[in-house]
């Protein structure tokens, strides 16, 4: 499977222990994507003390401008290196408190229907990241063969 990390993305995911051959390319939005669907697939990668600071200021109106774009692709989520535990217990470096960080998120999971999903530690995200993707990819194909079993049908009936 072809997987798109978007050029600025500064940390992406290898992919080395999955069948994924990874291409650089400039996404509208989020971190990863699958070519041909750059505008209705979208996975932003989150480390935990970036997604704390994209909580507070200004970061947050772009972080909120990146989630209203998300929020019309049919498959979308924020993968986050870390666990909910992690952030209860205040592992980052901000002033922002934990409860204040978990209930800006849970807002917009329901003001932007985006999942976040928090993956315990950077190889739990790579692993979320890759399987939402192939699964996105496999229901496109099933829903496609579903497609052209249902036209040939239909052809031959007319026939």
């Amino acid at each position: 499977m072809r997987v798109l990390v978007d050029s600025r993305e500064q940390h992406p995911f290898p992919f080395a222990k999955y069948e994924a051959e990874v291409e650089r390319a400039a996404l509208p939005t989020a971190d990863y994507s699958l070519p041909g669907f750059e505008d209705r697939v979208g996975i932003e990668r989150k480390e935990l003390g970036d997604l704390v600071g994209c909580l507070m200021g200004a970061n947050r109106e772009r972080f909120e401008r990146e989630l209203r774009r998300l929020s019309a692709y049919d498959m979308k989520a924020v993968v986050v290196e870390a666990s909910m535990r992690d952030v209860a217990d205040g592992l980052y470096r901000s002033e922002m408190r934990p409860h204040a960080v978990l209930q800006s998120v849970l807002t917009f999971q329901v003001r932007y229907s985006v999942p976040f999903l928090f993956c315990g530690d950077r190889a739990g995200a790579e692993y979320t990241c890759f399987w939402l993707l192939a699964k996105y990819m496999r229901e496109i194909e099933m829903r496609f063969k579903t497609a052209t079993k249902a036209q040939a049908a239909a052809k031959s009936a007319a026939a």
